[in-house]
């Protein structure tokens, strides 16, 4: 009778006990076995010429890493760009891996998690983190603060925000753009709107409209740039330029129009011209002279008047009635006259310019004479 194969193995192997029961093993598993042991290396299968762990031989030289390619230095300065420094100020890639009530905790390659604080999350309002972020979301963070005790760094998205908004205001500045923002509140001075999520204040005095200031919340203005300074945090716009430059492109020096007195000051009377407002200063009134515009003027007076003058980067639009008046001083005794005659007037007043201009001269000289 026949050995059992299993026997033998554990006749080879005495202190160690096969992990597989006796009733399971099978010829062809011994079979799979003995073939996939490992041969015994013999003396001649092991190479004559290994250095021993201490001959220095064995050891890289600096040759070795010129002849690979690359230098010592380079292979210093490849390593660090690996030394993450993080400083207050950077803008870093990171990933968001957990959204949380007070923030979100941000992985940017640090040995500690970063994090980003709620009010940090948008220079907009928004409801919850989630409105800006997802989980596993790669975008761009700016670094606020050291590490804390813990190793900790906090970061910004509304401080990127805040940085490029002011960068896009100014170009659109520099390009004289007029931009349409929405009014949210009105003070005593002005109007607030919002552009590139910056605040913006329009003064009273460059709000063009009929309404009462308080009516204008939530109307969309057209606007123009008065001062961008990012150093005092101060954004003033003029919704009576963005007007005026609308208007401007349908007038010209010369042209008569008609006109409503909206409001009258001790230097002049502004008189509303199809939605603008343009200044009628004292001294364009009449050749004559006259103590106080109350004298001539009244508010809601319908008048035609002539611009001399537009002035589209300082929102301005200047009129005279003195430069249409037949005789010196017929605003004062017969304004009708004046009105009627305007047009002739202004035609003459239009050929002197011509002149003028021919010979040179300023032709605003021309309204003294």
């Amino acid at each position: 009778m026949s050995e059992n194969p299993a026997s033998k193995i554990e006749e080879k192997n005495p202190e160690k006990e096969t992990s597989i029961p006796e009733e399971t093993v099978s010829n062809a598993t011994i079979a799979e076995f003995e073939e996939n042991s490992i041969t015994e290396l013999k003396e001649d299968d092991i190479p004559k010429n290994i250095p021993a762990a201490d001959d220095s031989s064995s050891r890289i030289n600096k040759s070795d890493l010129e002849t690979a390619g690359f230098t010592l230095d380079e292979f210093a300065s490849l390593l660090s760009k690996y030394d993450y420094n993080f400083k207050p100020g950077d803008i870093v890639n990171g990933t968001v891996f957990a959204l949380e009530s007070k923030g979100a905790m941000i992985d940017i390659g640090a040995k500690t998690a970063a994090f980003m604080p709620m009010q940090e999350v948008s220079i907009n309002r928004v409801e919850g983190l989630s409105d800006v972020l997802q989980p596993s979301e790669i975008r761009e963070f700016f670094i606020m603060t050291e590490e804390n005790e813990d190793g900790q760094l906090s970061l910004s998205i509304r401080r990127i925000e805040y940085q490029r908004a002011w960068e896009r205001v100014r170009q659109l500045q520099k390009e004289d753009a007029t931009i349409y923002s929405e009014v949210f509140a009105t003070n005593r001075g002005g109007a607030l709107v919002r552009v590139e999520g910056l605040r913006g204040f329009i003064p009273g005095s460059h709000i063009s409209t009929r309404k009462a200031k308080e009516e204008l919340v939530a109307d969309f203005l057209p606007l123009k740039f008065l001062e961008v300074d990012e150093e005092r945090n101060r954004l003033v716009l003029s919704h009576r330029r963005a007007l005026v430059e609308r208007k401007m492109n349908r007038l010209e020096v010369g042209e008569v129009v008609v006109g409503a007195v909206r409001g009258i000051k001790p230097y002049g009377a502004f008189i509303d011209i199809g939605g603008v407002s343009g200044l009628l200063h004292i001294s364009e009134i009449s050749h004559e002279h006259i103590e106080t515009p109350h004298s001539v003027l009244n508010v809601n007076d319908q008048m035609k008047v002539m611009i001399i003058d537009l002035d589209a980067e300082r929102g301005r639009i200047s009129l005279s009635t003195k430069a249409l008046e037949p005789e010196p001083g017929d605003m004062l005794t017969d304004p009708q006259k004046v009105f009627d005659k305007a047009e002739e007037m202004a035609a003459r007043y239009k050929q002197m310019l011509l002149e003028q201009a021919e010979e040179g001269e300023d032709p605003i000289a021309v309204m003294t004479i």
